[in-house]
């Protein structure tokens, strides 16, 4: 018998394709809705991880009110850091160029860095001080501001701190590590080709010279003296210089003031409200994106707890 659809057992046929039709629109919505839900968790956990890794970072605020600028610098001071010359420059100038600005304080928290990003900040707010004469600018040290961060603070008009506060370490340093009775006791040689006589210094698997010590002596003396300088020039005469005061040594924030290192006690809602009379505090800091937040916190994470397991320590200049 022939039906109306056609030949026999076609109407089977087309219900059969017709169900198996259906069944795949129902997995592709099903996956879908599979995706959208996935894409939700996702969102909800990378919102999770971002209010994580913001809980102890201020926002910018922006107001059209009488305020005292503030400015971290924290953390070392050195290129690829959040406290780097152009990410505190950058924050200056936005301080300074702001109309409603009637202070700015440099709230410091740093064992120091770099002495050339350091000094690019130290230029730069004494420019600053010169062209906009009528914004004081005070550094306000926290638990510490030592070394390269102590030259920064230098630029500014006020040093204040807490008695407790470490301050100072005036110099400069290079280390390194010398494993070479190690590597004899083991029977390693060292096989270092250079294209000069000199080219291998610093290298922690070759002896010292006394040719090359008083070379790295003589770079470390002229950074000393442009940090010198650079404490002179900001502290004046308010400056107690004693034999110990440019041997690297730090201070306690009490012994800082006797010193004259520091000119006061105090932090920076202290000197808002009662130096500047403006104690609506507004951040200037440096901001970086979420992403290279938390890659550098993960990244310095995982370099400190190697660099703790080996016993090793990054060298470099201070």
């Amino acid at each position: 018998m022939i039906d109306q659809l056609g030949s026999p057992g076609q109407w089977e046929r087309e219900a059969l394709n017709s169900i198996l039709l259906e069944h795949v629109k129902e997995q592709r919505r099903t996956r879908r809705w599979g995706i959208f839900f996935k894409l939700l968790v996702v969102l909800f956990m990378l919102g999770g991880v971002y209010a994580f890794y913001n809980r102890d970072l201020q926002q910018p605020v922006i107001t059209t009110q009488a305020h005292t600028a503030v400015i971290d610098v924290v953390g070392e001071i050195g290129v690829g850091e959040e406290a780097n010359a152009d990410n505190l420059r950058s924050s200056l100038k936005l301080a300074f160029e702001n109309k409603q600005v009637k202070g700015v304080v440099l709230r410091i928290n740093s064992p120091g860095g770099s002495p050339v990003q350091a000094r690019e900040v130290y230029g730069y707010i004494r420019e600053l001080r010169v062209k906009y004469p009528e914004i004081k600018v005070y550094a306000a040290i926290r638990d510490m501001g030592t070394s390269a961060a102590y030259l920064i603070a230098c630029a500014a008009d006020s040093i204040y701190s807490d008695k407790t506060s470490l301050v100072g370490s005036i110099g400069a340093k290079i280390d390194s590590f010398g494993f070479v009775d190690v590597m004899h006791k083991v029977g390693v040689e060292r096989r270092l080709y250079t294209s000069g006589k000199h080219k291998g210094i610093l290298d922690p698997f070759l002896p010292r010279t006394v040719e090359e010590d008083a070379f790295i002596n003589e770079q470390l003396r002229v950074v000393l003296n442009a940090f010198i300088d650079n404490v002179r020039e900001g502290r004046g005469s308010r400056l107690r210089e004693t034999p110990e005061i440019f041997s690297g040594l730090f201070w306690s924030g009490e012994q800082a003031l006797n010193l004259g290192l520091i000119d006061g006690f105090g932090d920076a809602q202290y000197i808002a409200k009662e130096i500047i009379k403006a104690e609506n505090l507004v951040d200037y800091s440096p901001s970086t994106n979420f992403l290279d937040r938390f890659a550098r916190r993960v990244g310095a994470s995982m370099g400190t707890a190697l660099s703790s397991e080996m016993g090793f320590a990054q060298k470099g200049v201070r």
